[in-house]
């Protein structure tokens, strides 16, 4: 089968690895790719903002399926634009339609959808320039700490936890009134804080049946003991020690079900990746927010403990038969850690030469590129967060032990990680 995967970062040479283990992906094209991801499939350089030139392609290589994996092509629309077009609408598509990403594209749309269908999550009340007054009093009215929530996407700086009246107040304002993320915070949702753990669960649907995925817990604070500012994920663990099964089954049974019962019920076309963000608050999951894709850096631990066929799985989930679909999970622990620019989450330089890229990392030590490119032959940074190892062992601290050897063998300038991923499940 011809496959396409869309998208650059350690999220998609996670994804492309797994994808290279299956009968089913001969042959399988990255666009745009990263260095890591060449070694799974052959890099096309596309602009993949550019749904025709993503269309011309498709056409050109008689690609059979496309899996998309950054959220903004699908709240963007590449489905429709594919369903629409009659010499693409054949394409086996793993992503939502353009409605059912707002899930993810839209908070208020998110809440709405868990409020009819009784789905557990904080309480909360939206707001605009319509009702900014109401909001004002709301606010100061609020339970510390409040939470302000930019309704669309908003590079994952749209989320503020306040401590103080005066600060939710000064960024509801700044969000409303001056557009602090443009079209993004033209609603404003204010939410109540809900204390506990988090972790990430994850399903494929078919928009009818599901089959549950390994679930993980990220690691977003740029410093050790969760210290500092939010990243876009510094490690991830999987299993998670307190997701039990009698948690699962709450999980399960309260919400990973009613929000596939929803999507069927209400019409919405959703085949692909659900992402569940939840918090465990005294033994009871609540739903932090919904993605439409897979995260990262869950991916990549996510992949390193799928025993399935992921085409397979994709293949089933297409023609509308998970249902039927077998799935297995590897009974170890898999642990991840990112290794970040200095400077990162805030400014930092690229284009520092990474050694040690061709040094063994350990047998069940893989290495995932993130942000890197090639450059006159040698690998060099491009981005905050640049590669991470995933390691897979009997316990989680043998597999966070076993990840961080083998970062000890790569080296750039500035290089930082957090050596502390999982150090709240002490063995």
């Amino acid at each position: 089968m011809r496959i396409l995967l869309l998208g650059s970062g350690g999220r998609e040479h996670a994804l492309a690895w797994k994808i290279k283990k299956s009968a089913w992906a001969n042959p399988l094209f990255i666009a745009p790719g990263n260095p890591g991801t060449a070694s799974c499939g052959t890099n096309v350089p596309l602009d993949i903002s550019d749904f025709d030139k993503i269309g011309s392609f498709c056409r050109e290589e008689k690609i059979e399926m496309i899996i998309v994996g950054p959220e903004e092509l699908l709240v963007n629309g590449l489905y429709d634009y594919f369903k629409s077009n009659t010499d693409l609408e054949h394409i086996r598509f793993i992503g939502p339609s353009k409605f059912g990403a707002q899930l993810e594209g839209s908070k208020a749309f998110a809440k709405e959808f868990m409020r009819r269908h009784n789905i557990p999550t904080a309480d909360y009340r939206e707001f605009n320039a319509d009702n900014y007054a109401e909001g004002i009093e709301y606010i100061k009215n609020h339970p510390l700490p409040i939470v302000i929530k930019a309704d669309g996407l908003a590079a994952g700086k749209g989320v503020l936890v306040c401590q103080n009246h005066l600060e939710a107040l000064a960024e509801f304002e700044l969000m409303i009134q001056d557009s602090k993320f443009g079209e993004a915070s033209r609603t404003v949702v204010v939410e109540q804080f809900l204390t506990g753990i988090e972790c990430s669960v994850f399903v494929i649907t078919d928009g009818k049946s599901y089959r549950i995925l390994p679930e993980a817990k990220d690691y977003k604070r740029i410093g050790e003991g969760d210290t500092g500012l939010n990243t876009g994920g510094m490690g991830a663990i999987s299993p998670v020690p307190f997701a039990t099964p009698a948690f699962m089954h709450k999980v399960e049974e309260t919400i990973i079900k009613p929000t596939v019962n929803g999507l069927d019920k209400e019409g919405i076309n959703y085949t692909g990746f659900i992402f569940f963000g939840l918090i465990n608050v005294e033994g009871n999951p609540f739903v932090i927010e919904y993605n439409c894709r897979m995260g990262d850096p869950e991916t990549e631990v996510v992949m390193a403990r799928l025993e399935s066929d992921l085409i397979s799985l994709c293949i089933a989930a297409t023609m509308k038969e998970l249902d039927k679909a077998d799935i297995k999970f590897d009974p170890r622990a898999a642990a991840t850690i990112m290794a970040v620019s200095k400077g990162y989450p805030l400014g930092y330089n690229k284009g520092y030469p990474i050694h040690g890229l061709d040094q063994p990392l350990g047998k069940n030590s893989m290495l995932f590129h993130a942000g890197t490119k090639e450059k006159d032959g040698e690998i060099v940074t491009n981005g905050g967060r640049v590669l991470c190892v995933t390691s897979s062992a009997a316990t989680l601290k043998e597999a966070v032990g076993a990840s961080l050897k083998a970062l000890s063998k790569i080296e750039f300038e500035g290089i930082y990680y957090r050596r502390d991923i999982g150090y709240e499940f002490p063995e």
